[in-house]
């Protein structure tokens, strides 16, 4: 058998070995390289997939290799960096190593909130695929982890995610609280404890804490307010930290970032591993979108002019979609339009977003100088007309828009008529390929540019 015979062999046995979630993480992006008599070299996307694959699967990956090849082999993980600088990355430093029933116990975590709703883009995929191999290996793989992100990107999912999977696949006791639900239970028990001087409720809260496999705490920036309650979370996660009880902490800022906490924390916090979500692309935030109307509006008959429109111009964080959403579905139904369109999104949410004025007047100025250059009509350049007096112009502004102006392509799509975002994308390219064969091309582009007030 060839390589890649071998490779997609490997695949079929793998996935029906192991559960969707963990094999799309896991398996879906490796690739085979190269094998020899006694090696197997297998790429694979980042340093987590190289130690988790390594730590926790190599046995299995192993046995089916040597199932399918009749032969004894080594598998090695290399990273793309790995190939092309001739260099070893150590994964041993990556990380922290391995050093009850629950039935009735409140993890208080939101159940809707897995791993298979999670929708996963380049913004997001490193923090997916780090926070699995937590769930996967809680108080082994990384601890503590840090998830950092702006508000609205999914944070707050994603640790649920992990907690929801640990409590479904062993016995360990989850807890989730919010950095402000630590303050003010510590806030009370000091008040309580001055005024009773009652150790009871020393042992309830030490029990609340620190008799859990798992703590998640969301929202650490809080404790910077909080003085006194920083020493008892340092207790807090000494005591965790030492048992291999896994700790999961998100923040709006990098640890280094926090500089109101005790540098001893902040030093704590940078022991596992420490993660960072980024806003969502456009094609993840198309993706949301799809996903929240197939979920809750599955009879909705929603354009995907429409979704595009939503996808370009809400651009700050997941909850704004949300939002944009409901609130177009709640203008459909208010007007009885049983179609939702692109204008009616856009009349629906013209008050919803701060739009950009400057930016929309250039973009028409650069379609009124196009237009008028080729004895055109700005609405022949936004409307649907191919033949080449009219495309090519199309084709030119758009490039305008895009390389001159620094509008977004699902917003130039949008002062198009609705185009999508790849047709402007094409018609980009294909503009900067003829410029750079056609200097008298090139010259017409730069007298079009030089009239616009940029």
């Amino acid at each position: 058998m060839n390589t890649e015979m071998i490779w997609q062999k490997f695949l079929e046995t793998i996935k029906n070995t192991l559960s969707d979630i963990t094999y799309e993480t896991w398996f879906k992006e490796n690739k085979l390289i190269e094998f020899d008599e006694n090696t197997i070299k297998i790429l694979v996307p980042d340093i987590v997939h190289k130690k988790h694959l390594k730590e926790n699967y190599n046995e299995t990956v192993e046995a089916i290799f040597n199932e399918i090849t009749g032969s004894n082999f080594k598998v090695e993980y290399y990273l793309e960096e790995e190939l092309t600088s001739d260099i070893k990355i150590n994964t041993d430093v990556i990380g922290v190593p391995t050093s009850a029933q629950n039935n009735n116990f409140n993890s208080n975590l939101i159940k809707e909130y897995t791993f298979n709703s999670f929708i996963v883009g380049k913004s997001n995929k490193f923090a997916r695929a780090t926070a699995l191999a937590v769930a996967e290996q809680p108080g082994k793989m990384y601890n503590p982890l840090f998830i950092y992100a702006s508000s609205g990107l999914g944070k707050t999912h994603l640790i649920h995610a992990i907690g929801n999977y640990i409590v479904e696949n062993s016995n360990k006791k989850v807890l989730y609280v919010t950095c402000e639900q630590f303050v003010n239970d510590f806030i009370e028990l000091y008040r309580k404890n001055k005024e009773d001087n009652n150790l009871i409720n020393v042992d309830n809260f030490k029990n609340k804490y620190r008799s859990v496999d798992v703590l998640i705490i969301d929202d650490i920036q809080y404790l910077e307010i909080a003085n006194k309650t920083q020493q008892e979370f340092f207790n807090t996660f000494n005591d965790l930290h030492s048992n291999n009880k896994q700790i999961i902490i998100t923040s709006d800022r990098s640890p280094d970032d926090l500089k109101k906490l005790e540098e001893r924390l902040r030093t704590r916090f940078n022991w596992g591993i420490t993660v960072d979500i980024t806003p969502p692309d456009f094609d993840l935030r198309l993706a949301i979108i799809n996903k929240k109307i197939c979920d809750k509006f599955p009879d909705c008959d929603f354009k995907d002019e429409a979704k595009e429109y939503i996808a370009s111009v809400c651009t700050e964080h997941i909850r704004k979609i949300e939002g944009a959403i409901n609130r177009v579905i709640a203008y459909s139904t208010i007007m009885n339009e049983t179609v939702i369109t692109l204008d009616v999104a856009n009349e629906a949410l013209k008050d919803f977003f701060k739009t950009s004025i400057i930016s929309k007047n250039k973009v028409d100025q650069v379609q009124q100088i196009v237009a008028n250059n080729y004895n055109i009509s700005v609405e022949d350049l936004k409307g649907k007309k191919r033949n080449a007096s009219i495309a090519i112009p199309r084709q030119i502004a758009m490039y305008i828009c895009r390389v001159v102006v620094g509008e977004t392509l699902p917003k130039i799509g949008l002062a198009f008529g609705g185009k999508d975002h790849t047709t402007v994308m094409h018609s980009v390219d294909k503009i900067k390929k003829e410029i750079n064969t056609n200097s008298s091309f090139e010259e017409e582009i730069n007298k079009l540019v030089s009239k616009i007030n940029v």
